[in-house]
């Protein structure tokens, strides 16, 4: 029998939306609450399982209490993204974060203390800090696995899974589908809008961190802020979505703050070489990376 317990809270967006919002912690946690942000073409089930495997359970059971968000349209938010969506990144920015966050304070009684993204989410992370800087003292610290802004590097994989697939062929799909349908193109475990997929799409190419609705200029915003302790989590294997080069390029547009990059794979120490998705989800990540997230957040608690 499992010492954690799983519950679904639900956020009314609007009157047309409602976001998931997983619960996983202890029967009796008081710990700090965690908040998880998952990437393009994601949902938050890279960070749990239902049978409790994954990060948020792996902190859940050193006492944390953790809420795994699944942004509007993935997941289990209603209603799923299908044609005629016209939500963005945008939206998920300014709107979805704040109420995720309103969520988790009437939830725990408290502000979230520690923020956890893969890929994608990361930047909405910082995003989000430059959008509402008085969110920036009131998280501890970070940690973001394979999150970048841009494609620096040149490996072979990034001109097939970047050039040919996101900026030209999911263009196309998208057009014709009405939204990009990810999933079924197995390309990813949920599907983007048009929206949301033009946006990140822009930023991927090595273009000024700009709002494409209304200008505000997030590079500018952050350059003289210094954000929570961010530990910045790279796979060995993670060759095309987000080398060190990448990660590197996001740190040094992210404010003055301390941020740290580490590298996983066998070179390193670790016991496996991982990529961009197992860095979450193979069994020998709680022996790595979960560990030093744990120390992570202890360091700066």
């Amino acid at each position: 029998m499992t010492d954690l317990q799983q519950q679904s809270l639900l956020v009314d967006l609007n009157a047309a939306q409602q976001l998931h919002l997983r619960y996983i912690a202890k029967a009796d946690a008081t710990g700090p609450a965690v908040f998880f942000m998952h990437g393009a073409v994601e949902n938050g089930k890279i960070f749990y399982t239902h049978s409790n495997k994954g990060l948020a359970p792996f902190l859940a059971r050193l006492g944390y209490r953790c809420y795994v968000a699944d942004l509007a349209g993935r997941g289990e938010s209603k209603p799923a993204i299908a044609r005629g969506a016209a939500y963005g990144q945008t939206e998920a920015i300014c709107a979805e974060i704040p109420a995720f966050i309103d969520k988790i304070i009437a939830h725990s009684g408290e502000f979230p203390r520690f923020w956890v993204a893969h890929s994608w989410g990361g930047v909405l992370f910082n995003s989000a800090f430059a959008r509402f800087p008085e969110y920036i003292d009131k998280v501890s610290a970070c940690a973001y696995f394979g999150s970048k802004r841009s494609l620096y590097n040149r490996h072979l994989g990034k001109f097939i899974k970047g050039n040919l697939i996101w900026y030209w062929l999911a263009p196309k799909y998208a057009q014709k589908h009405g939204y990009l349908p990810a999933r079924q193109l197995k390309w990813g475990s949920d599907n983007e809008t048009i929206k949301s997929h033009y946006q990140s799409m822009q930023w991927a190419k090595v273009l000024p961190w700009v709002d494409s609705d209304d200008g505000f200029d997030y590079g500018a915003a952050l350059r003289d802020k210094s954000l929570p302790p961010i530990l910045h989590i790279a796979g060995v294997k993670d060759k095309s979505l987000a080398q060190p080069i990448d990660i590197k390029k996001f740190m040094q547009e992210s404010g003055l703050g301390l941020q740290e990059l580490k590298i996983y794979g066998r070179s390193h120490g670790h016991h496996h070489d991982y990529g961009h998705i197992d860095m979450l989800t193979h069994p020998q990540a709680v022996r790595d990376q979960f560990q030093d997230v744990q120390a992570w957040f202890a360091r700066h608690a």
